[in-house]
């Protein structure tokens, strides 16, 4: 019988990490070990994340992980602490999964530094762990050499405290690099005239502008129009609950032991390498 792999959750009080607790601790190959959160430390698991886990009590810090021999930790917690944490994962040879959002080219530079080839530990980051949108990335990259225009529109529940979306900012760079790969350009903007300022959105620096929007009653959600001579093409993914994430973290929890290094998305994971080419002439969150 294979052994299951053991998984520590950072944040394990929030409502991602109850959620990758519950998910962790129902999944026959892997076994729940270590939840980690300051804010609930010293309180039985059960009553922070409804998990019965043998009177498991959340840690204040993550030495816990090593006293439970944690193999895999998962991070859905802000980006100051996910960058702490990923630091300790390093240190401690614990292979990191991340889904907290707000990660730029500084942020990844540093999981490059911490998590290089021949390490220990090796990281997964990804602006979105639902299949759904991994997919709705990938073929919104395709379908950029084939419009002269394009804009995305990212909706989030109003706890989400950054704008845009690490979502909507892959996409729009993965579209802009499908684009120029394909040597077009994207079409002028027409707007001369503002009567509101934003009312355009912000202007990625691959020229797709992102439109953010943040409503009580949303989880996650993402449309990609693009439109050319006489046709539009819509693109749309919903996540209606944080369930829909969990498939894809616990696929990454279970890949991330045998992928050296930093990588990035769920795409390679998944099958397919955004950095391999769109196919068209050559993408999620």
């Amino acid at each position: 019988m294979t052994a299951r792999t053991k998984v520590g959750v950072f944040g394990a009080g929030g409502r991602m990490g109850s959620t990758v607790c519950r998910a962790v601790a129902s999944d026959p190959d892997l076994e729940l070990v270590a939840a980690v959160d300051p804010s609930y430390a010293g309180l039985d698991l059960l009553q922070v994340a409804g998990v019965e886990a043998a009177g498991m009590m959340v840690a204040p810090d993550p030495s816990e992980l090593s006293r439970a021999g944690a193999a895999v930790a998962v991070d859905f917690t802000r980006l100051d602490s996910a960058l702490e944490n990923a630091r300790w994962c390093a240190s401690a040879g614990v292979h990191a999964v991340i889904g907290t959002s707000g990660f730029g080219p500084e942020q990844l530079g540093e999981l490059h530094r911490l998590f290089p080839q021949v390490g220990r530990a090796h990281c997964l980051v990804a602006a979105n762990f639902a299949i759904g949108a991994v997919l709705a990335m990938r073929f919104a990259e395709m379908a950029a050499p084939w419009f002269e225009t394009a804009e995305v529109l990212e909706l989030h529940h109003d706890g989400k405290v950054d704008a845009p979306s690490g979502t909507a900012m892959a996409t729009a760079e993965r579209m802009g690099t499908a684009r120029r790969e394909a040597g077009r350009e994207w079409a002028a903007d027409p707007t001369r005239d503002l009567a509101l300022e934003g009312a355009r959105g912000g202007v990625h620096d691959s020229g797709v502008r992102i439109h953010a929007v943040r409503l009580r009653g949303l989880v996650a959600h993402q449309e990609v129009l693009l439109g050319t001579t006489g046709q539009t093409l819509s693109i749309r993914h919903d996540s209606y609950d944080r369930d829909s994430f969990m498939p894809g973290v616990l696929l990454a929890v279970k890949a991330v032991g045998g992928r050296p290094g930093l990588t990035v998305g769920l795409d390679a994971v998944l099958g397919f390498d955004p950095a391999a080419g769109t196919g068209a002439a050559d993408p999620g969150g």
